[in-house]
């Protein structure tokens, strides 16, 4: 038995934010010509891990952010995302749509759920949907590191789930960010490459 994976039945796969909205050339933030060549590659990186790892009878499980869009069709955005992203609008990241969904490469995955903060366990149905499906242990990959992953990740230590970080399966807009992010979450997840999780499945 693995130390690393010792159930696979109870492991998931947690994927911060892999959408096309971020990803995609033709995506929210590739329309604002804002790209990562690290973040960019994260997909075809974990879908080996995730192709395995539900083979074992493991799960894969999707965050999304939202913007959820009022009245008038206007997305509510944070003055602090606002701030950092203003070329944010209409139609991005809208629930159900296209720039919302996880990338093709990722697809399709066992559960999916959207998230309106950094910490994918915020105001969601998260903890529920992981405690229903009997996950106790999560392997996490994403972006970014430093936001993201790591706000998602100490929550799932304060809720006892055994986390995982997968340090070549998260990425950040820069590496020098993601490295210090890395660091950082030592005391709270294992700090595990994605080979090494491949190795563990049966």
């Amino acid at each position: 038995m693995s130390t690393l994976i010792p159930n696979p039945s109870r492991t998931a796969l947690l994927l911060c934010d892999l959408q096309n909205d971020f990803l995609h050339p033709e995506g929210a933030y590739g329309r604002a010509g804002l790209t990562s060549s690290a973040i960019a590659a994260l997909p075809e990186r974990l879908a080996p891990l995730a192709q395995r790892l539900r083979a074992a009878g493991g799960w894969t499980v999707a965050t999304l952010f939202t913007l959820v869009p009022g009245k008038d069709g206007a997305p509510f955005i944070s003055p602090h995302l606002k701030a950092l992203r203003p070329f944010l609008g209409r139609g991005d990241f809208a629930p159900g749509s296209w720039g919302q969904a996880v990338v093709d490469a990722l697809s399709p995955v066992d559960l999916a759920v959207e998230k309106v903060a950094y910490s994918a366990f915020y105001m969601s149905r998260l903890e529920w949907v992981l405690r229903k499906a009997g996950i106790e242990r999560l392997l996490v990959a994403g972006i970014v590191t430093g936001a993201g992953v790591a706000s998602t990740v100490r929550d799932a230590a304060v809720r006892d789930f055994a986390c995982v970080v997968l340090e070549d399966g998260c990425a950040a807009f820069d590496p020098r960010a993601h490295a210090v992010a890395i660091e950082a979450l030592r005391p709270v997840a294992h700090i595990a490459a994605i080979a090494e999780a491949i190795a563990a499945l049966p």
